[in-house]
């Protein structure tokens, strides 16, 4: 089921590169539960992008030096596949999948209640299949419905969108063209719930106005994301 979505989108408002408003996101799409021999997984196109993502744990953890005698530990890793992108991307870990995958790992950290597993940790795999702008974020959100899917104590699902600046204009959820093209960035994850901010990230140059425009802006993404994802545990499990 293809989801989309359009925040307010105002009439006569002046149209991006891909016909979608200033304030609109890319069509959206979550499946929970989609890999049988992972704890708990999710898949997710969000634009151009397709994501999988498979959980395992809460088990005990193999790492010594990483145990935690009063919580669990999260341990993420994110990946690009050589086919994601035109231009081939070399395999294997890179400093900016290595970013990545610890910044999500923190964002998710928030939501989960981790001192239920003390000694244990949770591994979050994170594969793109294909890359169209927003990995980072389209990753955090399907992410967090596989930890639910896994069955894993959360106070809430972290959600993930950003906003940025292009053509000297504030829009929401930022496409491939506008991510690289464009004067600034800004990836933002929150628990909806409660508004918490689990990762507040900006690139590029922002005036103080702009930048609480942006934040805004995303912030009003993430809350529409989080219904797809409660909709996408609701298909799951028919509840």
């Amino acid at each position: 089921m293809i989801i989309i979505i359009t925040l307010g989108t105002n009439v006569g408002t002046k149209a991006r590169e891909d016909g979608r408003a200033f304030d609109e996101l890319r069509n959206l799409k979550i499946d929970a539960g989609v890999l049988e021999r992972a704890d708990g997984s999710a898949y997710l196109e969000f634009g151009g992008n397709k994501i999988l993502v498979a959980i395992y744990g809460p088990k005990e953890s193999y790492i010594r030096r990483l145990q935690r005698p009063d919580r669990a530990v999260i341990r993420c890793r994110y990946n690009m596949a050589p086919f994601s992108v035109d231009d081939r991307k070399r395999p294997g870990p890179d400093r900016r999948s290595i970013e990545i995958s610890k910044i999500t790992a923190e964002a998710l950290h928030s939501s989960v209640i981790l001192e239920k597993y003390p000694r244990s940790m949770i591994e979050v795999f994170i594969e793109v299949l294909e890359a169209e702008g927003g990995t980072r974020c389209a990753g955090i959100t399907a992410a967090s419905v596989a930890m639910a899917d896994a069955g894993i104590p959360m106070r809430d699902m972290v959600v993930a969108c950003a906003a940025g600046k292009v053509n000297g204009e504030i829009v929401l959820d930022l496409s491939e063209v506008e991510d690289k093209d464009g004067e600034a960035d800004v990836p933002v994850a929150i628990l909806p719930r409660t508004g918490q901010i689990t990762l507040l990230q900006s690139d590029g140059n922002l005036s103080a106005d702009e930048f609480e425009k942006a934040l805004d802006l995303a912030i009003k993404g993430c809350q529409q994301i989080s219904e797809v994802q409660k909709e996408a545990l609701k298909n799951r499990y028919g509840v």
